[in-house]
């Protein structure tokens, strides 16, 4: 069954802002702080991690517009690197970052709602929030089994909600006229290129995300055009965001209190706002946790589409209701694994760690398939009259470089959480060929005349 676009710029343009601003720019800028020591390296590392990823969302900007298909984050790398590592590299994307993150994302939402849910203190501590995680998981499901329009809705309000809070939060440490006590950087114990290289691992777990808006290929209307346009507008929002949330933070708190802070959201509120402060961040991070688990359960059953299209996974995942579009099966599926991942997951920091090392090197990787598109079309003649990457070839080489860069002090720096994250990709392989004889038996591949007839 084909998908149908149904999603407009705006639409797109929103998933975008949530597929970057989960949790992340409430936790992370405090990993930031601990690793740059000094208000220059802080800034520099968000301020440049902000430029790198501009640049890697205009390289996806040209690949989305070039390669409009569903699930198009596993589909290019497939069609240009081959199927196996293609599966390898989702099969950590789907189960780490969006299993096991998701749930994650799931539970600190959780932790901010639940004191409002249960005010009282009537059921215990960890398994209040497990309850709340599952029911807030459980309703997104519901949501998004009515319809992609229905989930794009939500995504809708989600959004706006979130990005006018963290405004909320900006406007309320700029007003204030607390100061920071104590010294303004802490003792820079490295070369401070080596402190903002280990700075720069969290400054780009906390901008990633914009990169699976490509797997919107199919449902956004007129996505050769659409599409750049939602990568282009959607990062510059969120540039704009945490370039301010951040500066905020120092203003109020510095580089070393903000070091020192384990939520550096709820202690700028306190610290601005006194107790009135505790339900802003609550909403901001409850919106913003919201946000992202609807826009995973919307993109993530496309990349099953796709790996299903490719017969790395049962035929039963790229079953689309006709009406609603929803991939049923795929959609009850990425929910279970969230629900599961809840009762099973740790520190959210652990999660930073084993996700950077694969994911910088994936988005290396999916980010080079420019070149080979870009190949592709002039050897075919194909006239591609859509948004193109300026400056080509030099940023998606600088884009490129630095995410490899970036993996590299992952292992330097996180070796054993690197190489636990290399494990889980190299037992990838043997799931491939496994589920390539599984999916592939008594099913012939699908050519490309029978894609396209399908689609139409």
């Amino acid at each position: 069954m084909a998908i149908k676009a149904k999603l407009t710029t705006f639409d797109a343009t929103m998933i975008v802002v949530s597929l970057i601003i989960g949790i992340g720019i409430f936790r992370t800028p405090a990993m930031v702080a601990a690793a740059a020591k000094t208000p220059a390296l802080f800034y520099a590392a968000w301020a440049l991690g902000g430029l790198i990823s501009f640049i890697g969302a205009l390289t996806f900007a040209e690949i989305g517009g070039r390669f409009a298909k569903p699930g198009s984050y596993y589909k290019v790398v497939a069609e240009n690197y081959g199927s196996g590592l293609a599966f390898m590299l989702n099969w950590t994307n789907v189960v780490i970052l969006n299993g096991a993150g998701a749930a994650g994302v799931a539970l600190i939402g959780a932790e901010y709602l639940t004191p409002i849910v249960f005010p009282g203190g009537g059921v215990s501590g960890s398994m209040s929030v497990q309850i709340t995680a599952v029911v807030l998981i459980l309703g997104l499901i519901v949501i998004n089994y009515l319809g992609i329009k229905t989930g794009a809705w939500a995504q809708n309000v989600l959004s706006v909600l979130k990005v006018g809070m963290i405004g909320v939060l900006a406007a309320a440490a700029f007003l204030s006229k607390k100061a920071p006590e104590g010294p303004a950087a802490l003792p820079l114990d490295k070369s401070w290129l080596l402190a903002l290289g280990a700075a720069f691992i969290y400054v780009f777990y906390a901008y990633g995300g914009y990169q699976n808006t490509i797997n919107f290929g199919a449902d956004v209307r007129d996505a050769r055009r659409n599409v750049p346009r939602a990568v282009f507008f959607g990062i510059l929002i969120v540039l704009a965001c945490y370039l301010t949330i951040n500066a905020a933070y120092v203003k109020v708190l510095g580089v070393p209190g903000i070091a020192g802070a384990k939520l550096v959201a709820a202690e700028t509120a306190r610290v601005t706002l006194g107790e009135a402060g505790k339900l802003v961040v609550s909403l901001a991070i409850f919106l913003s946790a919201m946000g992202f688990l609807n826009v995973t359960l919307m993109q993530i059953p496309r990349v099953y589409y796709s790996m299903a299209e490719d017969r790395t996974l049962p035929a039963v995942f790229q079953k689309v209701n006709p009406k609603t579009q929803t991939q049923e099966f795929g959609l009850l599926f990425l929910g279970a694994i969230i629900l599961v991942s809840i009762f099973l997951l740790q520190k959210f920091e652990n999660i930073v760690n084993y996700v950077m090392f694969l994911d910088t090197i994936t988005l290396a990787i999916v980010s080079s398939s420019v070149f080979f598109l870009r190949r592709k079309a002039r050897l075919s003649g194909e006239v591609y009259a859509g948004y193109r990457v300026p400056l080509y070839p030099v940023l998606p080489l600088v884009f490129i470089l630095s995410m490899l860069g970036v993996a590299a002090n992952v292992l330097r720096t996180q070796t054993r959480e690197a190489l636990y994250g290399a494990i889980f990709f190299a037992a990838g392989l043997p799931v491939f060929l496994v589920m390539r004889r599984f999916s592939g038996k008594n099913r012939p591949p699908m050519m490309d005349a029978d894609r396209e007839s399908d689609r139409t």
